[in-house]
């Protein structure tokens, strides 16, 4: 499949990628996780498909999960949209530099039920077939501060 042609300076991010991180926040205890990403084109779409996938690191337990769209916004733009099962939605507009992209929350939304998540910035940088990535958050009355950072390789 050949790729669309407003998809090349997001195409460093397609893969399957697999790793370990590191989750805190002032509400919860420090955890640790192995996690498995899935960036790819969609067929004749200006799109990369985007799947996330967490375990607890000791007991394999499932974490998290996230499902959106990566979107090439014009040159060094980029845009993504996500949605989670903790009934939040994410839309991010951003910048991408060669290799690495930092994308910030333009809207945050939630279900009646979902914890008060206000602010999301992600920074993603691949070297190589190694990822990086940083997820800053403000919630729940706490300002934006690291609450994941992880490193992840491409298989």
């Amino acid at each position: 499949m050949s790729l669309h042609a407003d998809l090349r300076e997001l195409s460093f991010l397609i893969g399957t990628w697999s790793g370990t991180g590191h989750g805190e926040y002032p509400t919860i205890d420090d955890f640790d996780y192995h996690e498995e990403i899935s960036i790819n084109p969609l067929p004749g779409k200006a799109v990369l498909g985007y799947q996330q996938r967490t375990r607890r690191l000791e007991t394999g337990d499932p974490l998290h999960s996230e499902h959106g769209y990566f979107r090439w916004a014009g040159a060094g733009r980029a845009e993504l949209v996500i949605c989670q099962p903790t009934g939040i939605v994410e839309v991010h507009a951003g910048s991408i530099d060669v290799t690495h992209i930092h994308l910030r929350a333009l809207a945050v939304d939630r279900t009646p039920t979902a914890v008060d998540v206000e602010d999301v910035e992600r920074h993603i940088e691949v070297v190589d077939d190694a990822m990086t990535y940083r997820l800053s958050m403000a919630a729940v009355g706490h300002p934006l501060q690291v609450h994941l950072r992880a490193m992840l390789r491409r298989h």
